[in-house]
């Protein structure tokens, strides 16, 4: 199967190189490939030939009308160009919940890429991810001031990226929904206690104050926005949070 996936960071390099192990024709495709999604530059050419489209593209800015001017246009491009190319499935990695945070920008931005698919004319698949494991360390040091670190209690049901990257080839191989799948980790938990595990595994000596006002990236999060939605049989990764912090790399001093 002929498979083009933009964006190559944490999942799409890891995707490719799975999928390339099962024997598919793929290729992941950087901003240093001289395409622009937001113009269209270089899209169709990159297209030409592909049976899955899968859109794993960000933002390199996360001001707000950056953000949503970034996955509008952005999207607009992929999929015209997919249905001129005949692609038979377009797939995007999306936000579990982000259509209960629309105070945050990024989930605004991330809900026109949505919209921008489900308007399409091309087959598609909208898989709603759970946030990684390997984005706990970024969440600590944007709320850091100091030595001290202050974190909300809201919950989060984090994953491990290998373990959306399984689930994700599974989807780019198999049949377009039409719609949402939705992946989640084993384990719904506070951010407070996901940075003091995360901390007291790498010996991290900064302080975790629980404050319910520190918030999510500007949002406000409660227990029930950023976990697997009851009732939607969201699909649970084997992966704890424990085991892969006691396999995660030691960063260097």
């Amino acid at each position: 199967m002929r498979i083009v996936i933009f964006g190559a960071g944490l999942i799409g390099s890891q995707l490719a190189a799975y999928l390339d192990g099962q024997g598919h024709d793929v290729v992941a495709l950087g901003r240093e490939a001289g395409i622009d999604t937001t113009t269209g530059e270089g899209v169709a050419e990159a297209v030409a030939g592909a049976e899955v489209v899968v859109d794993l593209t960000n933002s390199p800015s996360w001001a707000d009308d950056d953000v949503l001017a970034f996955f509008r246009d952005s999207t607009a491009h992929l999929v015209a160009a997919g249905a001129a190319a005949g692609v038979r499935h377009h797939v995007i990695l999306s936000i579990v919940g982000l259509d209960r945070l629309t105070d945050a920008g990024y989930m605004r931005g991330k809900l026109a890429q949505e919209e921008g698919v489900r308007a399409g004319d091309v087959p598609f698949t909208i898989v709603r991810s759970t946030q990684f494991f390997e984005f706990v360390p970024g969440i600590a040091d944007a709320s850091t001031t100091g030595d001290t670190l202050r974190a909300t209690p809201g919950k989060l049901q984090p994953i491990a990226s290998a373990d959306v990257v399984a689930r994700l080839a599974e989807v780019v191989t198999g049949a377009p929904a039409g719609g949402v799948v939705e992946i989640a980790g084993p384990e719904v938990v506070g951010i407070d206690e996901l940075v003091r595990r995360l901390f007291a595994a790498t010996g991290d000596p900064r302080t975790v104050v629980t404050d319910p006002a520190a918030g999510y990236f500007g949002a406000a999060l409660d227990d029930t926005a950023l976990v697997a939605t009851p009732g939607a049989g969201a699909w649970i990764a084997p992966t704890s949070y424990d085991d892969w912090l006691a396999t995660r790399p030691v960063p260097a001093n």
